[in-house]
């Protein structure tokens, strides 16, 4: 049986996280964390990770960025995994999360769908294939709450894709304030906010007469909480390292 610690417990995704866990057996949730305290919550929520008395064997966290310092202090304290899925944090904080996979296992990604990480593949192998010869551009729609832009999963395939590609990638927001050609090693990525969007996702390779797309679509949280449980379940007792979708995959194999 997996303990888990619910990090933005009183959130929407940690709704649709205790509601992944309530379908399952080999795993339960015996504290939350969340600056907004619940009354009918079934286990205790605490403002900070200091008040916590429940023991756990790993942290999940879907919360904001502005959690991290505290999370990541009371992981590696208690010697504790954690499987990150805010997005949004500074290049400051990535490198925090990678410091601290030193000492405690951590579960790093952008998305936590399944579908999504085989999107990423694809794009890979697209990348190769059609080199300079076809433009990138990256389109990600979210709802009208969400407050980072690109999204975190945007920036997933941006960064898998430039792996693959033959030059230095270069990635373009806002290319309003261009006055110029395209140039080759762009990547466009562009936001769309509205609505109750829970997150779309789009990959167009555009050549000379040839447009090819990639494209993946979310209709509910829950593959993103499914996804997250999944990873603590099999980080719980993993070394410290970073580890991500593929590994996840790979034991599944």
């Amino acid at each position: 049986m997996t303990k888990i610690i619910l990090c933005g417990a009183c959130g929407k995704m940690g709704a649709a996280i205790i509601a992944a866990v309530d379908n399952r057996s080999d795993c339960e949730i015996t504290a939350g964390v969340d600056i907004v305290k619940k009354s009918d919550m079934p286990f205790p929520i605490y403002t900070s990770f200091s008040q916590i008395a429940e023991s756990a064997d790993v942290i999940i966290d879907f919360s904001n960025p502005a959690c991290l310092d505290d999370m990541l202090s009371y992981s590696i304290e208690k010697k504790l995994p954690a499987v990150i899925c805010t997005t949004g944090y500074s290049s400051g904080q990535v490198s925090k999360i990678k410091e601290a996979s030193k000492s405690i296992a951590v579960f790093y990604s952008g998305n936590m769908s399944l579908g999504i990480n085989l999107l990423i593949e694809l794009s890979q192998k697209a990348a190769k294939v059609f080199g300079e010869d076809f433009d990138i551009e990256i389109i990600e729609k979210h709802h009208n709450q969400k407050l980072d832009a690109p999204s975190g999963t945007a920036l997933m395939i941006a960064d898998a894709i430039s792996k693959s590609a033959k030059n230095d990638a270069q990635y373009v927001y806002d290319r309003h304030a261009y006055r110029k050609k395209r140039d080759k090693r762009e990547i466009g990525i562009h936001a769309v906010r509205g609505g109750n969007i829970v997150g779309e996702h789009e990959v167009l390779f555009a050549g000379t007469d040839e447009l090819f797309t990639i494209s993946h679509s979310a209709r509910s949280k829950s593959v993103f909480a499914v996804g997250a449980v999944n990873a603590a379940v099999f980080l719980n007792g993993k070394l410290p390292r970073m580890y991500d979708m593929g590994d996840l995959l790979a034991a599944q194999d």
